[in-house]
């Protein structure tokens, strides 16, 4: 669901009475569509997140911790020196419009005191941050004038509107609609009896300021779940209506409840009141709608993220992958025609015994096999002798023979490329962030693949491997990354400790530190569960699957010479089927 008119309202007055003259202290771009102001109070720290991205729009307090990039880009540059500093004046909406105002005193280049206004236009995919500014705090939102916009709206883009820097801030235009929370609802009905629609597509068409849900909601409030065409109420429907539309108005003018829908514990929509439509459905409510939106959106953000910065890295490594799958195959088509080199050899051993029965020029001769005492008809180069002809199906017959053995080596090559970067493309789907994507960029660049890239902040740490505790009280270790996996499996562990991977797929090392004691099946199975799901083979939605996971002690487990991170070789070793759990992998992390 996206943010509407109502819901955006009732926010804008809770973070005015939470933040109103606290001052920007820090400002953040973590991705290009998300903004994070830090401000400080007298008595608390805040941390206000204003996304424009279009699945995901909103404004609202956040406890999550961004990672941001190293070098500030531009529109992060441009904050900093307008707002930095600036006091909070107000947190401001416009009945029916999905916008909000943040209105900040700051200090221009010169000296002066000016205001300066962030208009957060939280409108699905046309989302927008906006700068504006204005000489003193008594101004029409229409008249500031534009410093810049996070996404700029040329005249190829609007003829309407623009947003460009030193134009004149100006709303879009608002369609003719009726206030669905500030009309009298005894009209409204009125009002709605003239379509010939269901309830609440009616209501949609006729309303503004609330979403489609709320629309359905009071229909559905109404009527049940049945459907009823506007035009054709009765009485008794009418009257239903009518009540409907007073709560739904009345839980507004009280400040609403943040609530949540949660189907199978996955959230589905949320609103400023109860959502009875959703029979079955589990209601959760919140006590601020900050915390509403972050629940809501959060998870789903933290993904967007990821792939936002993942995605040129990701694509990157799928095209690394697909070549080397299509040089093994290649290679093994080569070595198939390689398997008809015995037949060279006959056709030259037929040549050089029966000179005598081939004329000079002649484009074939046919000749009896004395292997198999039946006719074969060899082709001949026109321009060669009888004897040259033989010594050059000689000659192919041992190029073939040397490219059919280094054809298996390269094949072999081949195929340990296609499957170590097989692992790197899970690895950059795992990633948690970019400091982790980091180092698979520098992994890829020691193994030759990029060679263009270089490290901006040269003082990042590697970072940690994965740590959990079993119920035992053993520590597991997860490695992160091919260079993390080569580290935990061949520097860190000791040849007791007991080594867990994936079978076949791509996936992390998981070590149990043995302490030099003997490890009970309990925390094998957690171990074996936490390989399981760390690797290509888990998805959420797996259900009750097992999957099979190879163990051994890490004394067992090997690097071959020349092998690329993180592939090693293990025997002897046993085999775990288990399911993954998620629930146990919180349950053990420490």
């Amino acid at each position: 669901m996206a943010l509407d008119a109502a819901t955006l309202a009732l926010t804008a007055k809770e973070l005015e009475g939470q933040l109103v003259d606290a001052r920007i202290d820090k400002i953040f771009e973590p991705t290009r569509d998300e903004i994070v102001l830090n401000l400080r109070s007298r008595t608390a720290a805040y941390k206000l997140l204003l996304s424009a991205r279009s699945g995901s729009a909103r404004a609202c307090l956040t406890q999550e911790v961004f990672e941001n990039p190293a070098v500030p880009p531009s529109f992060c540059m441009l904050l900093r020196k307008h707002y930095t500093g600036g006091r909070l004046l107000a947190v401001r909406t416009i009945e029916e419009e999905r916008i909000m105002f943040f209105d900040f005193q700051c200090t221009s280049e010169m000296g002066d005191t000016v205001v300066n206004t962030i208009a957060a236009e939280l409108m699905g995919r046309y989302s927008n941050l906006v700068l504006v500014q204005k000489e003193n705090r008594a101004f029409p939102e229409q008249e500031g004038k534009i410093i810049d916009a996070l996404k700029r709206v040329d005249f190829e883009d609007s003829e309407i509107r623009q947003l460009l820097p030193g134009l004149r801030y100006t709303l879009p235009p608002k369609p003719q609609r009726t206030s669905f929370l500030n009309t009298n609802p005894l009209g409204l009905v009125a009002a709605l009896a003239e379509k010939d629609l269901p309830v609440a597509s009616a209501l949609g068409k006729l309303t503004g300021g609330v979403g489609p849900v709320v629309c359905r909601e009071a229909a559905y409030r109404a009527f049940g779940g049945q459907e009823v065409v506007a035009d054709s109420m009765t009485d008794a429907q009418k009257k239903s209506l009518l009540q409907a539309l007073e709560q739904v108005q009345e839980a507004y003018q009280k400040g609403g409840v943040p609530t949540m829908v949660l189907v199978q514990g996955q959230p589905v929509e949320f609103s400023f009141l109860p959502l009875t439509q959703y029979e079955g459905a589990e209601l959760v409510s919140y006590p601020t709608y900050s915390e509403l939106l972050e629940g809501y959106y959060a998870k789903k953000d933290q993904v967007e993220r990821l792939k936002q910065k993942s995605k040129e890295l990701a694509k990157t490594v799928k095209n690394l992958h697909e070549r080397a799958v299509r040089k093994a195959a290649a290679r093994r088509e080569e070595q198939a025609e390689s398997a008809s080199s015995e037949q060279l050899r006959i056709y030259g051993e037929l040549l050089s015994a029966n000179f005598w029965a081939m004329e000079r020029g002649a484009k074939e001769v046919t000749l009896t096999n004395y292997y198999t005492g039946e006719p074969v008809t060899i082709p001949l180069d026109v321009r060669l002798s009888p004897s040259a002809n033989a010594q050059k199906y000689f000659k192919d017959y041992k190029k073939k023979q040397t490219a059919a053995r280094l054809l298996t080596k390269l094949i072999e090559e081949s195929d340990a490329e296609a499957a170590y970067l097989e692992t790197v493309c899970y690895e950059v789907e795992a990633a948690s962030g970019e400091a982790a994507l980091n180092e698979i960029r520098m992994e890829l660049k020691s193994q030759g693949y990029l060679k263009y890239f270089k490290l901006k902040d040269k003082k990042q740490k590697p970072a940690d491997f994965l740590r959990y505790r079993s119920s035992d009280g053993f520590e597991i270790l997860v490695g992160r990354n091919n260079a993390q996996n080569d580290r935990l499996t061949l520097k860190t562990a000791r040849g007791k400790d007991l080594w867990f991977h994936v079978q076949k797929a791509p996936g992390s090392h998981v070590v149990v530190l043995s302490r030099g004691e003997d490890i009970p099946n309990k925390t094998k199975e957690e171990a074996a569960s936490l390989a399981a799901l760390h690797s290509s083979v888990y998805s959420s939605d797996m259900g009750a699957v097992k999957v099979a996971v190879d163990y051994t002690f890490v004394k067992h487990v090997w690097k071959a010479n020349g092998a690329k991170p993180g592939m090693v070789l293990y025997d002897p070793y046993e085999t775990a089927y288990v399911t993954p759990d998620a629930a146990l992998e919180k349950a053990l992390r420490e």
